[in-house]
């Protein structure tokens, strides 16, 4: 834990001196940004309080941004916050998660105490050292290997995340990633994750970047759109200086804030500048107002002129290397003796050209670099790129500026010098170093270049290790990794034409590939199609790993659709191949299959689990942790659906344990590992740990699978009836359309929602757009149709209590076909095959829907009611689904008092309140209480009482139930129905509305009802 703020050694560098002592005084002074500092400040406060924020500042090239964020920066020192600070550089997107690095490096080489704070944080995260310069090496790696990339990209993320909420807990904590406009794909992508995931941490974020650079085609620039979408992200634009502005702005340069220049001069500076304090500073520093220089980078390049050869060339040697260059570098990189080397830098330190920070130095403006890198003349850019890729070269590893991503920057300048070999060897390098930091944004990059240059380079093969097919082939799969599909799809099918025939085990691969690329993008009859060609491309003797993979690809989607019934045979031959073949990740993976499709029946239930463990075991020997959460998961999934929920939850907590413990809490399987443990708590009536887990559940969502892990708390906040389930399901509307997974668990659980509210209409809505979605064709309509049900039976109920026959009978009919819909998927699938289990849940809400059939017909079946209730038990008096058992007993209950069952009906019916009090299920507990009220069950202690002691108004000498059916005589409703709704005989009824006439003095039920209005009984 950092026990101090997190920052470079030292005090920083004035970043808006102009190189004298008269001017350092406008380093300490904020002109003209009160009121963008005050957004950002209260960004911070809110992270403090523990409401994560991100602020994206944008602004033109020297406007400011930098001096504004500086202040935010002292603001949060001030503040005793942990500041992280890192800068992007223009190395073409080639070096993944640079700026990330670069806090981590700046933070945890510095001289203060917390340094050491921060290199301990960083060991217990390898996955975060492995991006510094002494970090390990990761393991090794290349395009063969495919999880790769995936794995570390999904730990790197949850590392990051994890970083930053460690820090957090003991103080709250900035992290500043500055030019953002040379961002990698990688860095926008966490950058993206960050923004949407930080929610409670005590965490704020501020990127900046230019908003000038952002041309139509920048990658940033539709992602700050999206970002600026979100709600806890906030967007500042700095503008320029007015007048005055630039006027305060020129005094604080000459260091006389009380006396401002002449207003001559800061007229034409201020229109010469365009209120731009960059340009206005370098226009004060030079003193050159009576003539105009032909552009920004003659104005730069005139402060650079007044160095010594010497320091000139040392600038120029650092614009070629970047914003950003190692000390020792730099150095080697001049051609200057050691001494010569020392008296340059410290002139150019001096002149504030370069500013020292960490092991090495950066361009005071990244507009200064740029200057001085387009004055370099063709042949002498050349020669530096040249030497830089020399002395790349030659360090191990490459890691000689202490930035990481050396292999990348050898390539950046190997190309620039015009060295294409050496530029192709280190593009591959680069490529399979991306892929093992889970970058394959940047990996897919690499490798496309060096397919680019495969023709200009002699013998390429040998240069990369590998064939041009298989280069191709890494390069598409990292494309599909980078969420870049249908390209992937491109390459493949391209590979396919072209790749050598002969070469069967390269054709398996591709194949391989595109059944799993096209099935990603739901063309599954062609991916079944191409996987079974991937199969019988090459034959099961001799076993190869090509070979394996491509049967447990094709196994994987016969289990989604198998209209020949081969999936059972075809695993289990497939298994005993891929163990042959020493592919254990295959292996594994089949046994899923097999686990999965076993699950389904009831006699193979025990089988499924014995084999689903033990794939987790041998994906966890093989160290395919991807391969083992997906097994845990159904592992945790088989005795879910049995009703073993002791087991269930162990399991699935050793599963989120696991992706803990090895940073993957963010991956597929980790997120449903941690969706799972909430859905056995809320099931066990645990309810309390239920709501724990839930705050992990975000509400403000704007990512379809941020959005399906969101959408799971609505199971609790619906049952308690939390004010914060409407605000939830804003947020997920907009995100339910071609998502059907995300609608029947929104839609599903709006429609409970609306229920609850006496909403039966809008309740039916919801449950028809989930039974139109492919979900109505799956087991897990059942849930839904019950839902939909009792809503028609509540239809059904009102429209014979208005006397509107032809409103119950369509009530009744509706009824009628979603039951039929609910029977039809219990018991086959979508192509007419047997179903098989539908698991204990399944049962349960089988019997409800049958037993809320029979409610739609105005009956309440004491047997139907009495069963689900025990099927919701899961053969475990007292447990089970508790929730769902109370439900049940409400409506038992009910069924006992209209047949004059007082006694079992009050039995029934306190089980259920005292389950609703526990939970604190309070739409539940209220509808137990109603009912107990009416049918006399357990009165309220007093409420008799209370009621005969009102005030003298007409009502003050009616009894509790005089109330009662009196409110029920103002609804318009006869004896009949009155007896019916409070569980009493007509004939009570009759002698009830009887003693209220008497007691009002009126001589009708329709004066007595007109009374009830008017004093809003």
């Amino acid at each position: 834990m950092v026990r101090g703020p997190c920052h470079a050694p030292g005090p920083a560098p004035p970043r808006w001196d102009t190189g004298t002592e008269a001017t350092k005084g406008a380093h300490s002074v904020l002109i003209g940004r009160a009121a963008e500092l005050a957004e950002l400040t209260g960004a911070l406060d809110d992270a403090a309080a523990g409401r994560a924020r991100a602020v994206l500042v944008g602004g033109d090239a020297g406007i400011g941004k930098t001096h504004l964020v500086s202040a935010l920066e002292r603001a949060a020192r001030e503040r005793d916050c942990a500041v992280l600070v890192g800068q992007c550089a223009e190395l073409g997107e080639s070096v993944p998660y640079l700026p990330l690095a670069d806090a981590l490096w700046t933070a945890s080489r510095g001289g203060d105490p917390e340094a050491g704070a921060v290199r301990a944080a960083l060991d217990a995260r390898p996955v975060l050292g492995r991006l510094l310069p002494d970090g390990g090496p990761g393991g090794v790696g290349g395009e063969g290997e495919q999880s790769a990339p995936d794995l570390g990209r999904q730990r790197l993320f949850g590392a990051a995340l994890g970083l930053l909420g460690e820090l957090g807990g003991d103080r709250p904590v900035l992290l500043v990633l500055e030019d953002l406009h040379w961002a990698d794909r990688s860095t926008r992508d966490l950058l993206t994750f960050l923004c949407r995931v930080l929610q409670r941490e005590r965490v704020c974020l501020v990127g900046t970047y230019r908003s000038d650079d952002l041309h139509r085609r920048h990658p940033l620039r539709p992602l700050v759109a999206e970002l600026r979408r979100l709600p806890n992200v906030t967007a500042v634009q700095v503008r320029p200086f007015g007048r005055g502005e630039t006027a305060a702005y020129l005094a604080a340069l000459s260091g006389t804030p009380s006396a401002p220049p002449p207003a001559d001069v800061v007229d034409r500076v201020h229109l010469r500048s365009e209120g731009n304090p960059f340009y206005a500073a370098e226009l004060h520093a030079t003193g050159e107002l009576d003539e105009l220089p032909a552009g920004l980078a003659d104005l730069l390049l005139s402060r650079v002129e007044r160095l010594s050869p010497d320091g000139r060339r040392v600038v120029r040697v650092a614009a070629v290397a970047g914003r950003r260059v190692d000390d020792e570098l730099l150095r080697r990189a001049s051609g200057l003796a050691e001494d010569a080397a020392g008296e340059a830098l410290r002139e150019v330190v001096s002149h504030q050209l370069l500013v020292p920070g960490g092991a090495g130095y950066s361009f005071r403006h990244a507009l200064l670099r740029e200057a001085v890198y387009a004055d370099l003349l063709p042949g002498e850019r050349t020669r530096l790129h040249a030497g830089f890729a020399r002395l790349l070269a030659d360090e191990p590893d490459g890691r000689a500026d202490g930035r990481g991503g050396s292999a990348a920057e050898l390539a950046h300048h190997s190309l620039a010098a015009h060295d294409l070999p050496a530029a192709f060897a280190a593009s591959v390098r680069a490529a399979r170093q991306a892929g093992r930091l889970g970058a394959p944004a940047e990996e897919f990059e690499h490798y496309e270049r060096a397919l680019e240059l495969w023709d200009a380079v002699p013998d390429a093969a040998a240069a990369a290790g590998t064939g041009r097919e298989r280069l191709a082939l890494a390069a598409a799969r990292a494309a599909g990794e980078a969420g870049e599909v249908r390209r992937a799809v491109h390459s493949l099918r391209r590979l396919l034409e072209t790749a050598d025939s002969s070469d069967l085990r390269l054709g398996v691969r591709i194949r391989e590939q595109l059944a799993s690329c096209l099935g990603e993008l739901d063309a599954d009859e062609e991916a079944q199609a191409m996987a079974r060609e991937a199969v019988a491309m090459l034959p099961p003797d001799p076993p190869t790993t090509e070979h394996a993979r491509a049967l447990a690809t094709y196994a994987t989607m016969l289990l989604w659709r198998d209209t020949d019934g081969e999936l059972p045979a075809f695993a289990e031959d497939a298994v005993s191949l891929a163990r042959a073949a020493g592919a254990a990740d295959a292996e594994a993976s089949l046994l899923i299959t097999l686990g999965r499709y076993w699950k389904r029946q009831p006699a193979k239930a025990a089988k499924a689990a014995e084999v689903i463990e033990r794939a987790r075991d041998l994906a966890l020997a093989d160290g395919s942790p991807l391969v083992a959460m997906r097994a845990m998961f159904q592992h945790a999934g088989v005795h879910f659906d049995r009703g073993d929920l002791a087991d269930a939850a162990r399991t699935a907590d050793d599963g989120a344990r696991y992706a803990h413990d090895n940073g993957l809490d963010w991956s597929t399987y980790g997120a449903l590992l941690r969706c799972l443990r909430f859905l056995i708590r809320y099931t066990t009536g645990d309810w309390a740990e239920a709501a724990r887990l839930a705050e992990g559940f975000g509400v403000r969502v704007t990512r379809r699978a941020d959005a399906q892990v969101s959408a799971y708390a609505l199971f609790l906040e619906v049952a308690r009836g939390d004010a914060g389930v409407d605000e939830r399901l804003r947020w997920l509307e907009p995100l339910l359309p071609d998502d059907p997974f995300l609608t029947y668990i929104t839609r599903g659980l709006a429609a409970e929602h609306a229920l609850w509210g006496g909403d039966p209409d809008t309740a039916i809505e919801h449950v028809d757009a989930v039974l139109a979605s492919p979900y109505g064709a799956e087991v897990s309509a059942v849930r839904v149709a019950a839902t939909g049900l009792q809503a028609h039976a509540e239809r059904a109920a009102r429209a014979r209590a208005a006397g509107d026959g032809t409103a119950a009978a369509a009530a009744v009919a509706a009824a009628d076909a979603i039951a039929g819909r609910a029977r039809t998927v219990a018991v086959a699938d979508v192509d007419g095959r047997p179903r098989g289990s539908l698991g204990v849940e399944g049962e349960a809400w089988l019997a409800r829907v049958a037993a809320e059939r029979r409610r739609a017909d105005g009956v309440l079946d004491i047997g139907l009611w009495r069963r689900t209730a025990e099927l919701f038990e899961y053969g475990v008096p007292g447990g089970g689904f508790v929730y769902e058992v109370a439900r049940s007993r409400w409506r038992l209950a009910e069924a006992l008092a209209e047949a004059g069952d007082r006694d079992a009906a009050a039995g029934e019916w306190r089980l259920a309140v005292q389950a609703a009090e526990r939970l604190g299920a309070a739409p539940l507990l209220a509808v137990l209480r109603d009912l107990g009220s009416r049918a006399r069950l357990a009165a309220p202690p007093g409420r008799a009482a209370s009621a005969g002691r009102r005030d003298g108004g007409p009502f003050g000498a009616l009894t509790a139930r005089e109330r009662e059916v009196l409110k029920l005589v103002a609804e318009g409703r006869n004896n009949r129905e009155i007896a019916a709704e409070l569980f009493i005989s007509p004939k009570t009824a009759s002698v009830h509305v009887s003693n209220i006439l008497a007691k009002l003095d009126v001589g009708s039920r329709a004066r007595a009802a007109a009374l009830a209005h008017r004093e809003k009984l």
